[in-house]
């Protein structure tokens, strides 16, 4: 049986993370799970600037930008890593 590719394994990835609700996750991994999406979908981030910048916005970006040396193929592995941690728990 031939492993399956990285895109399909993130794409399933996101639909467990997708069943899974916010409330059983502290927030330091939603942020963390946030961040290898944001990379692994759009990249690193291009601009922080936004008019309705909010604290929750703020720690979401920042959590992002912690990140953005990752390539896209390396937060997609990290992405899919903790989601199935989590699943294991």
């Amino acid at each position: 049986m031939a492993e399956k590719d990285l895109d399909t394994r993130f794409k399933e990835a996101v639909e467990l993370a997708d069943a899974m609700t916010q409330a059983d996750l502290p927030q330091d991994v939603q942020l963390r799970l946030y961040a290898y999406y944001k990379q692994a979908t759009s990249g690193s981030p291009t601009s922080t600037f936004n008019p309705n910048f909010d604290l929750r916005n703020a720690f979401k970006t920042n959590a992002w930008m912690q990140i953005s040396h990752l390539s896209i193929e390396q937060a997609k592995e990290l992405y899919i890593e903790s989601i199935l941690s989590l699943v294991k728990k």
